[in-house]
């Protein structure tokens, strides 16, 4: 039986085929944070004062899915201590090929109150943008679904107030089906008994060795899109 560490290895060897860069040391919220600061430093070409990170941390953090959403996608404008508008963007939308692609696993954004640990992230410019739920084949996808609502729901996760606001989408696989949906504010993030609630789209391979290769399938697919050697 494949245990759910061999296809989570797996799978971070996969996307490190397609130039997503492994980074083992960023493994909870301080190391994330360090990461999101370094990057946005040099992509917006400035040096903040560790109370201006602070700051600018916490303004972008927010509940609302879809500010966050927009915020990615838009120019910011920061004010800095001496009064002067630092105009920022999170990532390059047009020239998208110079952005920063990595993959992290077992992150723990809450060392305090939570022992959830996140099995594999992508981030672009150190903000974690997809989160993959990874189960054994024994588990079911439905299982792992929900399983991510109820830490969503979970303020102690982080989704709320830390860098995972800005989770675009999520992915669930116990490597024969996978899943994907869309971030979403709680209040429309649940599915009920017929999943009818849950915005998912579904890949399968109805051949056996279609379904053992399907979530290698899935990153060649779906996540290749987000490569950085894509131009």
């Amino acid at each position: 039986m494949i245990k759910e560490t061999q296809i989570e290895d797996s799978l971070i060897t996969k996307l490190t085929d397609l130039k997503y860069t492994y980074r083992s040391d960023i493994h909870d919220r301080d190391t994330l944070e360090k990461k999101f600061r370094e990057r946005f430093q040099s992509l917006n070409r400035v040096n903040l004062t560790d109370s201006e990170f602070a700051r600018l941390r916490d303004e972008i953090i927010n509940a609302d899915v879809f500010t966050s959403s927009k915020r990615l996608r838009e120019i910011n404008t920061f004010l800095r201590e001496d009064g002067t508008p630092l105009h920022y963007t999170l990532v390059y939308i047009k020239d998208w090929c110079k952005n920063d692609y990595e993959v992290i696993h077992q992150l723990r954004i809450n060392t305090q109150n939570s022992h959830h640990r996140d099995d594999v992230i992508l981030l672009i410019n150190g903000l974690p943008v997809v989160q993959i739920e990874l189960k054994s084949l024994e588990v079911s996808s439905r299982k792992a679904m929900q399983q991510i609502v109820d830490y969503k729901n979970d303020i102690g996760n982080g989704y709320t107030n830390s860098l995972l606001c800005f989770i675009q989408l999520f992915i669930v696989s116990n490597r024969a089906n996978t899943y994907y949906f869309a971030n979403n504010n709680n209040t429309h993030f649940s599915f009920n008994v017929d999943e009818q609630f849950l915005p998912g789209e579904r890949l399968q391979q109805l051949n056996e060795i279609g379904r053992i290769q399907l979530l290698s399938l899935f990153a060649s697919s779906g996540l290749k899109h987000f490569s950085a050697d894509q131009v």
